[in-house]
């Protein structure tokens, strides 16, 4: 092997933030995330009526979240056994091709901008260290950009999740994601796909801001103050920080979840307005924060894996290059 070859894999260190990663390194972290937590998604979903739908904790937070509000009604747990002793293990996964399909969308845009801004703004300023408001600032409209481009599987998401609690005659039967977006185009119109988009891509800003941007911050937050202890950049400080991120998260956009999910899997096309008004005539303002628990048991361990995921993404990046960051 020539000399320069070795050279070139020789360990160097440059400045801190002049790393560029690649665009789907978020979406691909995300993908990973979504099939460890997909199942309690889906009976959180089922259980609470109306929140948001990563694969087995997904479907359990979609069917809480979609249940009647005057029949019988399911916690988590229930709700967890009775998927599985009705459709076993592959009823967990239930909707998992269209919750692929919203990662692949929706974060790779939202992480993918996010950290080009950061790229653009380190170049700007290469010796600052963004604000926190720099950092929501970036983040929002990454959101808000990721909202719209994850917005038809995302609804597909929602549908395929809840559709086995749905009485015979009134399931779709979408076989993947792919075949549920042809047929809602085909049956409601392109426009269905985009059906909520606006909440939805508010609910981006929102989740993006309070996820992205909280864990960059808790992570500086970290390792830049002593009175915290010696942390390193390690995995121990990105589940910390990701844990914090996630209950930041789950907070902020808990409202803006179940609004969504209940517009998603409506089958009436009453307007925004209208449906609110139901909401709060039949459960008054508790709607808000409905099905938080769960939704903290789904989103905290996604954010968790989808930040650690993404560091790991990070660091052979960095052994790829034969680089290192200098330290903060």
């Amino acid at each position: 092997m020539p000399d320069d070859s070795v050279e070139f894999r020789r360990e160097r260190t440059v400045p801190k933030g002049s790393i560029h990663y690649p665009f789907w390194f978020g979406g691909s972290a995300s993908c990973f995330a979504a099939c460890v937590t997909h199942p309690l998604d889906l009976s959180w979903y089922s259980s609470s009526q109306y929140a948001l739908p990563s694969l087995p904790f997904r479907l359990v937070k979609v069917r809480l979240q979609t249940q009647p509000h005057d029949g019988p009604r399911r916690n988590m747990v229930q709700m967890f056994v009775h998927i599985f002793s009705e459709h076993g293990v592959p009823g967990l996964y239930r909707g998992l091709s269209a919750s692929i399909m919203r990662q692949a969308t929706y974060s790779t845009t939202r992480f993918g901008v996010y950290e080009t801004l950061k790229d653009y703004n380190h170049d700007a300023h290469p010796k600052e260290t963004p604000s926190t408001f720099t950092l929501i600032g970036l983040s929002s409209l990454s959101g808000f950009l990721g909202g719209l481009a994850g917005n038809p599987a995302d609804v597909l998401n929602v549908r395929m999740q809840h559709d086995a609690a749905l009485p015979p005659a009134e399931r779709r039967n979408y076989k993947n994601a792919i075949d549920g977006m042809f047929k809602m185009a085909r049956t409601e119109g392109v426009q269905s796909l985009f059906r909520g988009v606006w909440p939805n891509s508010f609910r981006g800003v929102l989740m993006t801001a309070s996820q992205l941007a909280s864990y960059d911050s808790f992570k500086h937050l970290l390792l830049t103050t002593s009175v915290l202890g010696n942390w390193q950049d390690d995995l121990t400080t990105h589940f910390s920080a990701s844990l914090m991120a996630g209950f930041v998260a789950t907070t902020v956009c808990s409202p803006v979840d179940v609004i969504k999910t209940r517009v998603m899997s409506a089958k009436t096309k009453a307007s925004l307005p209208a449906l609110l008004r139901d909401i709060v005539k039949k459960e008054g303002f508790t709607w808000c924060f409905k099905g938080w628990v769960p939704s903290f048991i789904r989103l905290g361990p996604h954010t968790i894996a989808t930040f650690m995921f993404l560091e790991q993404h990070k660091k052979l990046w960095r052994q790829y290059l034969g680089v290192k960051e200098a330290e903060q």
